[in-house]
């Protein structure tokens, strides 16, 4: 038995007993206001008991829903791009590249909103709570380092761009060398009216480390 069988069947027995007891009694017995019944006691008198079975109803059509092919789109492209509002989205999404799909912003809100995907932080959860696959660890790179048998056998030169510091005419600029083997560094600051170190001043490094490092055997 259906329900709306039941139902039926409850109005039925309502009529019953309004024949019996009164409307007014029947009424305040099933519940029912006194309008309604005679709503339908004018019903029953023309086209008879039948009309007391519920009446068939269909899902009502919203005119402005959007189709599920569109509400498929909308929540592919939030979460492709979980960082974007409802008014970039239609705005995305009405492009040729998209499929030139039109819907407002409020639509697209909407959307998100049945989906549980209206807010950017319940989207990034979703996304971020998919694991990525798995990728095999690659082979790390030889590390790259020079080397030197002896202390003098091989320097490293390099400079450092420090800034303009007040009562200086020009950039200032640190020069540095380094004894690849050793590690023993020579540091200069020199002032670049340039703007850049000029051969002459990295020269003049160079020439000093030469002659420490033959000094120094």
């Amino acid at each position: 038995m259906s329900q709306d069988d039941v139902l039926f069947g409850y109005r039925l027995q309502l009529f019953d007993l309004a024949g019996r007891v009164g409307v007014s009694a029947a009424c305040r017995t099933f519940g029912v206001h006194r309008s309604t019944f005679y709503d339908w006691k004018r019903k029953v008198d023309r086209h008879g008991l039948e009309m007391l079975r519920p009446s068939e109803r269909r899902r009502p059509r919203m005119p402005n829903q959007l189709s599920p092919l569109v509400e498929q789109r909308i929540v592919a492209f939030s979460l492709a791009h979980p960082g974007f509002g409802p008014r970039r989205i239609s705005s995305e999404l009405g492009r040729e590249r998209w499929g030139g799909i039109v819907v407002s912003a409020n639509g697209v809100w909407r959307c998100l909103c049945r989906h549980g995907l209206n807010r950017r932080a319940k989207r990034l959860a979703l996304v971020a709570g998919y694991r990525a696959p798995y990728q095999p660890p690659r082979e790390p790179e030889p590390e790259r380092h020079v080397e030197a048998e002896r202390p003098g056998e091989l320097v490293g030169v390099d400079c450092f761009f420090v800034g303009r510091l007040h009562g200086t005419r020009g950039a200032v600029w640190q020069l540095t060398a380094i004894d690849v083997c050793s590690s023993f560094a020579w540091a200069e600051l020199v002032v670049c009216p340039s703007g850049q170190p000029s051969p002459v001043q990295t020269s003049r490094l160079v020439c000093r480390v030469a002659r420490e490092l033959r000094t120094a055997g």
